[in-house]
């Protein structure tokens, strides 16, 4: 899926591209983007293993519809600490790890989860996490409508909201109501794969239980590039390049943005 804009040729859209960057990092810079560090991150369990990454000494709770029983791989014994009471699992690593997959099964149902957990010296995720049982997938990028609650968007109608916030100009902005930003880091990552194009994450987003992303794509080499979402590395429900093609590097083309969907923070999708 590549979404092209309408705004005319190339180097006056790249130019207003510029303009529009240089408001979105005052915007970063005046508002911040600090979290909660307490607030949960919900995940929905699609039969694939979800990926828990601990930091060493630090407790982290994994949360899940009801009671459930673990069982620790003999490999892990010493070096994890496992409690489950009332539907919550409290881990606790006393040194690193690399991943390892556990079972775990609900005690009322029987549903079976698969963990995949890893502990870091330096760094790892210390706020909750909360794995539901969603009422039915995604179909047609839509979210099963409710009662109550916070507004649920599409993938189309999150995309839009994306290149809306990175190219219309300030006064044409607007807010989409349960839409907050998140924490990400602004840095290069390993998203495409290969050594022609750069990434780096600009700002992100979370929309119910959907993460967006607006991430830079710049070309490093001296030829011309097609971005193709299958060189994506990461689990995504969605890509959409603003431009798909890249000019050699240093002309007034050779960037463009991906707005990335998914159903985990990025650097976790990134994995």
């Amino acid at each position: 899926m590549v979404a092209r804009s309408e705004f005319g040729d190339e180097t006056t859209e790249w130019r207003w591209w510029m303009t529009a960057m240089l408001a979105v990092i005052l915007l970063l810079h005046a508002v911040g983007v600090n979290a909660a560090p307490d607030t949960p991150e919900r995940i929905a369990w699609r039969k694939t293993p979800i990926a828990v990454e601990l930091a060493v000494g630090v407790e982290r709770l994994v949360h899940f519809p009801g009671a459930v029983k673990v069982g620790v791989p003999p490999q892990l014994q010493g070096a994890l600490r496992v409690q489950s009471i009332d539907g919550t699992l409290y881990l606790l690593a006393s040194q690193p790890f690399a991943a390892t997959r556990v079972i775990v099964r609900g005690m009322d149902n029987g549903q079976i989860y698969l963990l995949d957990l890893s502990a870091v010296a330096d760094g790892g995720g210390s706020s909750p996490i909360e794995i539901y049982l969603p009422d039915e997938v995604r179909a047609n990028g839509s979210e099963p409508t409710a009662a109550s609650g916070p507004p649920q968007y599409g993938y189309v109608t999150l995309t839009r909201f994306a290149a809306q916030q990175m190219y219309a100009p300030a006064r044409l902005l607007q807010e989409l109501p349960g839409v907050v930003r998140v924490p990400v880091k602004r840095e290069p990552v390993a998203l495409v794969r290969g050594d022609a194009v750069e990434a780096v994450p600009l700002v992100s987003w979370r929309a119910g239980d959907l993460y967006l992303t607006a991430a830079k794509l710049t070309n490093k080499t001296e030829r011309p590039q097609t971005l193709d979402p299958r060189t994506l590395r990461g689990r995504w429900l969605t890509a959409a390049f603003q431009h798909n093609r890249l000019h050699e590097a240093g002309s007034e083309a050779d960037r463009t943005v991906v707005y990335l969907i998914s159903d985990r923070p990025f650097a976790a999708s990134l994995r």
